[in-house]
């Protein structure tokens, strides 16, 4: 009696594409990413992995959960704003917004005229209330290009590039080698450095305006601290000079925050003389990526009409959510940013609780956590977290979603600031699911 071998029973490609609920998945994935787990299916059974009634189970289990590679994270590094993870997690009002901009909609029409439409009028108007000093408001598609249309409009005008005034404390290096000097240049401007690394004075700024400055430059030293025999000057002592004095104040605060007495925010820096100010969304705004320009209404006039502006123009589902962020309810950032040490040490230790309950190791413990995205530079945030042993960190990050905690000390912290309370469940069961 001869024996059947079970790879000859491979079921055929066309078959599993029909079955119900692989169907179904094709429709919510595509049928190149849903083929592709069919033939990784067919090889195991061909390999002798995998018996060939199991086939359609197999597929459904090796696919994604959405047509994206992107894989969802839980923030527990204590980094409030953590550029490898996007920054700034959007509101349920943003991400909402999103989806009324992921069809077609009026991003650019008249609805009651039928004729074009002014391009982001809701998120223009949003801004220009939140800061009301702000006599005009352009968005762009992050910080940088927002900086280099200012440059490249009011520094590189028909008769040649012009001088853009900047302190040499203020030639500031962010993330993965990127050099504010270097993009100015690129522009076309040129530089004029004033006074020292540690060191500059209005004086110095003074004496460097003349017939080809287009404007003094303001740059927030927003990622690192220069402390001891240091003096710097602040827009409010820049009045006078004869030409525009632009503010780049990085985070995006558009109004004070009491945590935060040395971050600069837009209102503030407009009402203290700065004729524009640039800032990002995705950082303490708490919204999406984008550049923030908001001034005297003419300088705001000329970065819109330049052509460069057109190549900088962001799309409808940044303005709907950026809309959203400034006028709707508090986005997570801030809520993340306000909690109170002793609220997060309460979640920590029920958390702990639960999982010791569970069988792991774990203790409720005080931690320090950081703004982050080149934000506040020596703020701490008192904060808390639930420590496990090293070996979680590997796990967690494997795990999905996946979690992203730090080392310190030889066990694994996930420090709960960045965490919505709403999250601990899935916190908790993805420990759980390591152990």
């Amino acid at each position: 009696m001869t024996t059947v071998d079970p790879r000859r029973r491979t079921p055929r490609t066309d078959a599993v594409l029909a079955d119900p609920r692989v169907a179904t998945a094709e429709r919510r994935l595509g049928r190149a990413l849903v083929k592709a787990a069919v033939v990784a299916a067919q090889d195991r059974v061909r390999a002798g992995e995998l018996p060939p009634e199991a086939v359609v189970d197999a597929v459904l289990a090796g696919l994604p959960g959405t047509a994206t590679s992107l894989r969802p994270v839980l923030n527990a590094t204590g980094v409030l704003l953590h550029t490898n993870l996007g920054r700034a997690p959007l509101s349920a009002a943003a991400r909402a917004a999103l989806d009324v901009a992921a069809e077609t909609c009026d991003v650019e029409l008249d609805l009651a005229t039928g004729e074009r439409g002014s391009r982001g009028a809701g998120a223009i108007g949003a801004l220009l209330a939140a800061v009301p000093a702000a006599g005009g408001a352009h968005v762009v598609n992050n910080g940088a290009a927002a900086m280099s249309l200012v440059a490249t409009a009011l520094a590189g005008g028909p008769a040649g590039p012009r001088e853009i005034v900047i302190a040499r404390g203020e030639l500031v290096e962010i993330g993965d080698g990127f050099r504010l000097p270097d993009l100015l240049t690129a522009t076309g401007a040129r530089l004029r450095e004033i006074g020292t690394t540690n060191r500059v004075s209005r004086e110095d700024y003074a004496a460097a305006v003349g017939p080809d400055t287009a404007f003094v430059l303001k740059v927030h030293p927003s990622n690192f601290v220069v402390s001891g025999f240091t003096r710097s000057v602040e827009v409010d002592e820049l009045g006078g000079l004869g030409v525009p004095v632009v503010a780049d104040i990085g985070s995006g605060l558009l109004a004070p925050h009491p945590l935060l007495p040395g971050e600069p925010d837009a209102a503030t820096t407009l009402a203290r003389g700065a004729d524009l100010v640039t800032a990002s969304g995705d950082k303490l705004l708490g919204g999406p990526q984008a550049g923030i320009m908001l001034g005297e209404a003419s300088l705001v006039q000329r970065l819109r009409r330049h052509p460069l502006a057109r190549a900088l123009r962001v799309d409808k589902l940044t303005l709907a959510a950026l809309e959203a962020t400034v006028a709707g309810p508090v986005p997570p950032t801030r809520v993340a940013l306000d909690a109170g040490r002793a609220g997060l040490r309460r979640r920590a230790e029920q958390l702990a609780a639960a999982l010791i309950a569970a069988g792991v190791d774990a203790a409720a413990v005080d931690s320090d956590s950081t703004v982050g995205g080149g934000g506040a530079p020596g703020v701490v945030l008192p904060s808390a977290a639930v420590a496990l042993p090293e070996r979680y960190a590997a796990a967690l990050r494997a795990g999905d979603p996946a979690v992203l905690g730090r080392l310190e000390r030889g066990r694994c912290l996930l420090d709960l600031r960045a965490i919505a309370p709403e999250d601990d469940a899935t916190l908790r069961r993805c420990v759980e699911s390591c152990t």
